[in-house]
């Protein structure tokens, strides 16, 4: 969540922009040697890549175009878990380790809300009122559950060292991992759907009715969280707090409870991904906020963590990634699925170390 501000009228942007285009190209030669490196490595990376997805396809063009649809499903639902860390680093600059056990637990709560709470077992109007009340239920869920760790465990070490909030970020993840051990049990729980299954079929592509879904909630739910954070006035004060909480403070903008909201949002999002698996999956486990949450991590660090679509990008990139691995004939196949998910990041950061869609920023001394 980067803000801009140009002073001075039009007048003073052109100017700035003249001064930009005529440093373009200025710098150390170390630094131009870097520029070049991370140019050149772009380039040979994207055709290794597009290469090989070009041999897939030629070989087998509807198991391409299958594998695709279904590695951005999952690569959606990494998305969304993956704007809770970016959200909470772009603000307070803190990896918030226990989100991914959030997200575990609304799977949990979700599973419980529509199984249990209100006894929906089928694909049926009551089942359907059922997911629409809980995806309300589950996001709310997450929104307190974050905002109190966030009141509890990280306010009071908002200016201690940074070690200090990072081991409490930890210690909350086992804390949530520890509670969806006595919840869910130790064992995975399989748990009926109640959206709309079945499969349409478009020539020889098969896409199942879940990812249909899953796309007709998630996207709007993404779309409503940009629009939230680049065009309402909450979303100005909380990109003001991720520059200078101390300038934001003499503006009159309250620090905490923005803080506070930007955590609403992340547990929210977490809840609404927790939803969305535990339909689309039907099964929870105690440990799933550690598999996908690193996951998801990993995804707000490969499209520039701190940047909304950047997250966006890296969970549907590392989704379609994992599913073209796990699913093309020539492939490292499943097995290998996460070892090629972080080379690939590893590559791509040498390169590019502030991620797809992040931005270098220099520290003023």
């Amino acid at each position: 969540m980067q803000c801009t501000a140009v002073l001075g009228g039009d007048r003073g942007g052109v100017k700035l922009a003249k001064v930009s285009e005529s440093k373009k190209f200025t710098g150390t030669p170390g630094q131009l040697r870097r520029q070049r490196i991370e140019q050149s490595g772009a380039i040979v990376i994207s055709l290794l890549m597009s290469v090989w997805m070009l041999v897939n396809l030629v070989k087998a063009p509807e198991q391409f175009v299958q594998v695709a649809i279904s590695g951005l499903r999952n690569g959606l639902i990494y998305a969304l878990i993956a704007l809770g860390y970016t959200l909470v680093y772009g603000i307070i600059e803190l990896i918030n380790f226990a989100h991914g056990d959030l997200f575990m637990l609304s799977a949990v709560f979700s599973s419980f809300f529509i199984t249990y709470w209100i006894g929906a077992d089928q694909s049926n109007p009551k089942g359907w009122l059922a997911f629409a009340s809980c995806l309300v239920a589950v996001m709310i869920f997450g929104a307190v559950v974050n905002v109190l760790i966030e009141r509890l465990a990280y306010r009071r070490l908002r200016n201690a060292p940074r070690l200090a909030p990072l081991i409490t970020a930890v210690g909350m993840s086992f804390l949530l991992n520890f509670i969806g051990l006595k919840w869910n049990g130790s064992t995975p729980r399989q748990w009926p759907t109640v959206i709309p299954s079945g499969d349409i079929y478009i020539g020889e592509i098969r896409i199942s009715l879940i990812t249909l879904w899953l796309f007709l909630i998630g996207l709007p739910l993404l779309l409503a969280l940009n629009y939230l954070v680049t065009n309402t006035k909450q979303g100005k004060a909380m990109r003001a707090t991720s520059q200078d909480k101390d300038a934001s403070t003499l503006m009159g903008i309250n620090v905490n409870k923005t803080i506070a909201f930007t955590f609403a949002l992340g547990g929210a999002m977490a809840g609404a991904a927790g939803l969305l698996y535990q339909q689309s999956i039907g099964t929870t486990s105690y440990n799933l906020g550690f598999q996908l949450g690193l996951i998801a991590f990993t995804s707000a660090v490969l499209g520039g963590i701190g940047n909304l679509w950047g997250a966006v990008v890296g969970g549907l990139l590392i989704g379609l990634i994992q599913g073209l691995n796990d699913g093309l004939p020539y492939a490292f196949g499943q097995a290998w699925s996460q070892s090629v998910v972080f080379a690939i990041l590893i590559i791509i950061l040498v390169f590019r170390p502030a991620g797809l869609l992040g931005k270098s920023v220099t520290e003023k001394v």
